[in-house]
């Protein structure tokens, strides 16, 4: 399978005002289609970032390019790529929210009465669309916001902080949108927060940001959209004789413990093969940390994360 071209790449971006370095060298690419989190505590650089990438904000040193345009010496190519919320979505509350969207439409060139009801219909709201926007919990006027950035089938969607003051189904029908986004339209979505659970739910890969750094990488879905699989110890009575049952899953041995990578029913499956074998199993963990313990190692536990 050859390489996709990244749609998006940070090379050595850095952000100072006067003496403060707010990013500082960050660099990374984003393939097409993929969710990628841009993970932080508070303060850590995300929204600095994520305003150079739209082009709020100045860049001091380095280039984002977006579909092979940099922002720095052919900005409107690249930003017409992006549909973005950055901070919260404004809206006329006393119009439907169709109305928002068309009055929205009406700023970009060719956008028909058709697609403004397939963005509806892709954040489902279509029950509610005729509806003025006051009337609105905050969940819907944040996909009336997605709506609204989707209308010029934008390559790349960028979100700061969408999940804030979300309650569990927002957060969860957000989810499900932004998957549904990046499979139907093949739409890149960066999106920005410090809710570690919920990017681990969300996206493909993750960047973790601490003042201003970024420190890694973590891939958390493979090419398919399953999560990666994880190493799992089960502790044996016999591990040599369990290994050389699990041979053609990888198997390897740590004193009375076999380590095996697979998802939960991979390892349903190996369970039931060393019970059938008569092989005593005591316990079954996960090796892999969680993203949530990987953080903190990295973050240096900083506690201002939810």
């Amino acid at each position: 399978m050859m390489q996709q071209e990244p749609l998006v790449r940070l090379l050595g971006v850095t952000k100072k005002i006067s003496s403060r370095v707010l990013v500082d060298n960050v660099t990374f690419d984003i393939p097409p289609g993929q969710i990628f989190g841009f993970l932080g505590p508070n303060g850590a650089g995300k929204t600095t970032t994520i305003r150079m990438m739209v082009g709020l904000m100045s860049i001091t040193e380095g280039d984002i390019v977006i579909g092979g345009y940099s922002i720095r010496s052919h900005y409107e190519q690249a930003a017409a790529l992006i549909g973005a919320i950055v901070e919260n979505p404004e809206m006329y509350k006393y119009l439907s929210g169709y109305n928002n969207l068309k009055h929205f439409a009406r700023m970009m060139p060719g956008i028909s009465e058709e697609r403004i009801r397939e963005v509806v219909e892709l954040v489902g709201l279509e029950h509610r669309i005729h509806d003025k926007v006051q009337t609105y919990s905050l969940g819907m006027r944040q996909r009336l916001g997605v709506a609204q950035a989707l209308l010029h089938r934008p390559k790349l969607l960028i979100l700061d902080e969408p999940t804030n003051g979300l309650d569990p189904q927002g957060i969860r029908e957000l989810r499900d949108y932004l998957r549904r986004l990046t499979r139907e339209e093949g739409t890149t979505v960066f999106v920005s927060s410090h809710l570690l659970s919920e990017m681990e739910l969300m996206c493909d890969r993750v960047g973790i940001i601490r003042h201003g750094r970024l420190i890694d990488i973590r891939q958390l879905r493979g090419a398919d959209g399953e999560r990666t699989a994880e190493e799992t110890a089960f502790t044996v009575h016999d591990a040599s004789s369990a290994a050389a049952l699990l041979q053609s899953f990888g198997a390897k041995t740590e004193g009375n413990k076999v380590i095996v990578r697979g998802n939960p029913e991979t390892v349903a499956d190996i369970n039931a093969i060393l019970v059938g074998a008569g092989i005593r199993v005591f316990s079954i963990q996960p090796v892999t940390e969680s993203l949530e313990d990987q953080f903190l190692e990295m973050t240096g536990g900083d506690r201002h994360v939810e």
